[in-house]
């Protein structure tokens, strides 16, 4: 019995997928070449950075929509708070304004995302799924669906966490006697 190598037991699929990396490779050497409207004949092995392609902050691969620019009016910058925010149960606290064009906004919807993400994460776990666990990439598709989903509710909800982490974050400091 003769064994040919590897390519015997693998029966080319080695190959195969190593050329498909490749030409995927070329396209998308191509895609970023166009958006930089550079000519095709651009010296291999250029490197674009991460900070070159993404807004600040944002992660490489991160393709969400985000919270970036959500909020740009200038009635924003005077905002009541929402939800939970808004439920104070004191009505002698004088009533706080929200920045919500603020960093610091900006940041706590994203906690707020990610909490709301945890949430919806361990509903989707209820979920039986008719055709067993599916593979790899519709995993990932339903993740980066379940990211949106998030992002959408936390916009759009009205629960407050966010709003309510500003309000606490935002406060001046209050100094105590020890």
């Amino acid at each position: 019995m003769t064994v040919g190598g590897i390519s015997a037991l693998t029966q080319g699929q080695g190959a195969l997928q190593s050329s498909k990396i490749s030409a995927e490779k070329g396209r998308f050497e191509e895609l970023v070449r166009s958006v930089y409207g550079e000519a095709s004949s651009v010296s291999a092995g250029k490197n674009v950075s991460s900070s070159q392609i993404l807004p600040e902050g944002r992660l490489n691969g991160d393709y969400g929509t985000g919270f970036s620019g959500t909020f740009r009016s200038p009635a924003d910058k005077n905002a009541l708070p929402t939800g939970a925010a808004a439920n104070q149960a004191n009505p002698n606290v004088k009533a706080q304004t929200i920045d919500r064009t603020s960093k610091l906004y900006e940041k706590a919807l994203e906690l707020e995302s990610y909490m709301v993400k945890m949430m919806v994460s361990q509903m989707r776990k209820t979920v039986l799924k008719a055709g067993g666990e599916g593979d790899f990439a519709s995993k990932m598709y339903e993740d980066m669906l379940f990211d949106e989903y998030a992002v959408a509710m936390t916009k759009n909800a009205g629960f407050g966490l966010a709003d309510q982490m500003y309000l606490q974050l935002s406060q001046s400091p209050v100094d105590v006697e020890a």
